[in-house]
């Protein structure tokens, strides 16, 4: 059954790169109307890839409608704002100030419709720092995350923009519970996200951690991940030159371990308990390096599911959506999109997908929309020829031709 609990609700973006548009995603993947407020220029990740949209741009901006607006302009921004007063919810990544230029901050907007739900997703929550620029990368630099994460000697960011996802994700949370509510005030319409304050939260854990840790040591003490801190917790390389990935975590799963590969280690009082296994790491990780090296990957796969472990191959992107697992029904969207097929994943929980749109060509529905709004066709001609709006081009944002070698 397709879980649709937003259907009948208009969201608009103003969004750029992840951190919005992923917000947005969401909510039209539960149902909403997501129009995509763009600048004439477009969003950035419609350029990203030889000229074209980037997968960015095609993973969470398919399903949403395109309206061209320049904000700048006094007629754009009027017609922006006609479009705001019909909105349950507004969401952007804009830089403060730029929201302020633009017009499109909450007092802004609040004066329009004061039923808005507004959703702001920006680098600073309120405090010293709240109006300073910030990316995921900062998130990262700035809540531990980086310094944990070091590449020949330089603290560098983990690749994936998890920070703006989350930040994306929490924007989410905030408006579905605002929307629960049977009246709101005028501060609980108005929602931050912050990036900074995202990268705190999803820091927690290790925060309170290092804080135990100085109490209990005198000193402060961080381990590097998981798997560093659990000898037989990480990736293993098979004979034939996969890799596995075991979640060896507990007294119980070393049992399981040896067992499933007859590993003399287990008969060992010595490593039996995880604390006694940590002062021998290297000894551990040997074994079990040794151990899995042994087999082929289908071999050892085989014994560890016999055994009851947990482990997962480590897959390349290429060939993630290839396992059986992502094959199930409700977990691919799939659509046509320039020439190209693609399968995005759905939001997680679907026994089946809704029939799947491409993401918009940029103010491909810049008239339709006018239109509904009440702009006669006069006067949406006008606004075009001032360059107020854009509809949509052919020309726009495409891919150049990749040369291919004889």
């Amino acid at each position: 059954m397709i879980s649709r609990p937003l259907t009948g609700r208009r969201v608009l973006e103003i969004g750029t790169m992840v951190a919005a548009p992923f917000a947005t995603h969401i909510l039209s993947q539960l149902g909403a109307e997501v129009i995509k407020v763009e600048p004439p220029t477009g969003d950035t990740t419609r350029a990203l890839v030889r000229g074209g949209p980037s997968g960015t741009f095609i993973a969470y901006n398919h399903d949403k409608k395109s309206i061209a607006i320049d904000l700048t302009s006094p007629d754009g921004r009027a017609a922006f704002y006609k479009l705001a007063a019909t909105a349950d919810v507004l969401i952007h990544n804009l830089a403060p100030s730029a929201a302020r230029k633009l017009g499109v901050s909450y007092e802004d907007l609040a004066a329009v419709n004061a039923n808005l739900i507004y959703c702001h997703i920006r680098g600073y929550g309120p405090g010293p720092q709240a109006d300073d620029l910030a990316t995921n990368p900062v998130a990262e630099a700035s809540t531990g995350v980086m310094a944990d994460h070091v590449i020949d000697g330089r603290p560098s960011r983990l690749g994936p923009s998890y920070h703006d996802q989350f930040a994306g994700a929490y924007g989410v949370i905030r408006i579905l519970s605002a929307m629960l509510q049977p009246s709101l005030t005028p501060a609980e319409r108005k929602i931050e996200i912050g990036l900074y304050e995202t990268g705190l939260h999803v820091a927690g854990r290790d925060l309170a951690g290092v804080q135990l840790k100085t109490q209990l040591l005198g000193r402060p003490e961080r381990e590097g991940g998981g798997e560093f801190s659990m000898p037989g917790y990480g990736a293993y390389k098979t004979s034939d030159e996969r890799w596995v990935y075991l979640l060896v975590l507990t007294d119980a799963h070393w049992r399981k371990l040896t067992q499933a590969l007859s590993m003399p280690e287990g008969d060992d009082p010595e490593l039996e308990r995880l604390r006694a296994r940590k002062k021998q790491r290297e000894r551990v990780e040997a074994a079990v390096r040794a151990a899995i090296g042994a087999y082929k990957f289908e071999d050892v796969a085989h014994k560890l599911r016999a055994g009851g472990l947990g482990f997962t191959e480590v897959l390349p992107m290429e060939r993630v959506l290839e396992a059986p697992q992502a094959r199930q029904a409700g977990k691919l969207r799939e659509f046509d999109y320039r020439d190209y097929h693609f399968e995005t994943p759905e939001f997680p929980g679907q026994s089946e997908c809704a029939p799947g749109l491409p993401p918009p060509e940029l103010g491909s529905h810049t008239v339709e929309i006018l239109e509904a709004l009440g702009f006669d066709a006069s006067q949406r001609e006008r606004l075009l020829e001032q360059r107020a709006v854009k509809e949509a081009s052919a020309e726009d944002f495409r891919w150049a031709p990749v040369r291919r070698e004889n």
